[in-house]
C-alpha cells in the first residue's frame, strides 16, 4: 500500500509531536497508521508499507526527525502473530546480510535472532531491572525516565532479541486491552541490543474508546503546555468496521544500524540534518 504523507490529522499522543507543513494546516504523517487502518476497515487483510514519517524535536544517536517505518497489518490475529511476524523478519534478514555469522552486533554484542528469543512483562522488567513498581512509576511521572536510565541498559545485555510486552493500558493510545484486565493491554516493543526497534499492538476497533483515548491525550497535551491536535474523523467514523486486527511499526534505520554494526542513526543515512 501506498497513502498520504500529508494529512488531516494525525493519531493524538500525549509525547509524540506531529511536524506541521508549509502554508497548510495539515500534518506530514507521524506514522501512516490512521490511514493503512482505514484500509483494513475497507477489507484489506494483510497489508504493508515503508513509508517515510516525521516527528518533530526528536534528533538524537538513535532519534531523526524525518526517519523510515516499515508498517504491516493483519486482520484475524492479535500480537502473538506481530512477534512471529518479527522472528522471522529478522532471522531472514540478520541470514541475507550477514550470511557468515548470520546475527547482528550493537555495541560490541553480537545478538543471535535464531536462538529462543526473551519475552518479559513490563511489569516485571521493572521489577527486575530498577527494582521499582511500574505503576507507581507512572504516578510519579518517572515512567519514561526509569524505562532508559535502567530498563533499556538491562536488556542491552541479552545476546537475543527481547520483547517487553503486556504494557499498562494507559501507555498504549491505540491498542486493545487484555481480556480480563482493563488495567494491561496487548501492546509489546522488540529490542535489538537494548534499541528499540518496533512497536506492535492488537488493535483497539472500539470507536467510542478511541475518541475517548484521543480527547484524553489532548487534555494531556493540554496540561503540559502542548498544542491540542485535531482529531483524523473520517478514521473515526469507519473505525467500528475494523475487524479484529494487529498492527506493528519497525524503523527501518534503526534496523540497518544493527545490521551494520554500528552505534548512531547518523553512520547509515547519506544526510544528517546538520549536513544540510
Amino acid at each position: 500500500m501506498e497513502t498520504p504523507l500529508l494529512i488531516p490529522a494525525n493519531a493524538p499522543e500525549e509525547h509524540i509531536n506531529p511536524v506541521a507543513a508549509l502554508s497548510s494546516s495539515w500534518q506530514l504523517q507521524t506514522s501512516p497508521e490512521i490511514c493503512m487502518k482505514r484500509l483494513l476497515c475497507a477489507g484489506h487483510n494483510k497489508i504493508f508499507q515503508i513509508s517515510r514519517c516525521w516527528r518533530e524535536g526528536e534528533r538524537g544517536t538513535r532519534h531523526l526527525s524525518e526517519f523510515t517505518m516499515l508498517e504491516w497489518y493483519r486482520a484475524g490475529c492479535d500480537y502473538q502473530t506481530l512477534m512471529t511476524d518479527c522472528e522471522e523478519l529478522l532471522q531472514y534478514v540478520a541470514a541475507t546480510c550477514q550470511p557468515e555469522r548470520r546475527t547482528f552486533m550493537r555495541q560490541s554484542v553480537q545478538i543471535n535472532p535464531h536462538a529462543p528469543w526473551h519475552r518479559l512483562t513490563v511489569q516485571d522488567a521493572f521489577s527486575e531491572y530498577s527494582q521499582a513498581d511500574v505503576w507507581e512509576c507512572l504516578r510519579k511521572g518517572i515512567y519514561e525516565e526509569v524505562l532508559t536510565a535502567e530498563v533499556e541498559p538491562a536488556l542491552a545485555g541479552f545476546d537475543v532479541p527481547v520483547i517487553l510486552m503486556d504494557y499498562p493500558a494507559e501507555l498504549a493510545a491505540l491498542a486493545r486491552t487484555k481480556p480480563g484486565n482493563p488495567l494491561l493491554a496487548e501492546r509489546f516493543e522488540l529490542y535489538v541490543g537494548g534499541l528499540e526497534l518496533a512497536n506492535g499492538f492488537s488493535e483497539l476497533n472500539d470507536p467510542h474508546e478511541q475518541r475517548r483515548r484521543f480527547e484524553e491525550a489532548n487534555r494531556e497535551r493540554s496540561t503540559a503546555g502542548q498544542k491540542i491536535l485535531p482529531l483524523p474523523e473520517p478514521f473515526l467514523s469507519t473505525l467500528a468496521s475494523m475487524p479484529d486486527s494487529a498492527g506493528i511499526a519497525l524503523g527501518v534505520d534503526r534496523l540497518v544500524m544493527v545490521t551494520a554494526g554500528v552505534d548512531t542513526i547518523d553512520e547509515i543515512v547519506a544526510f544528517s540534518p546538520e549536513d544540510l
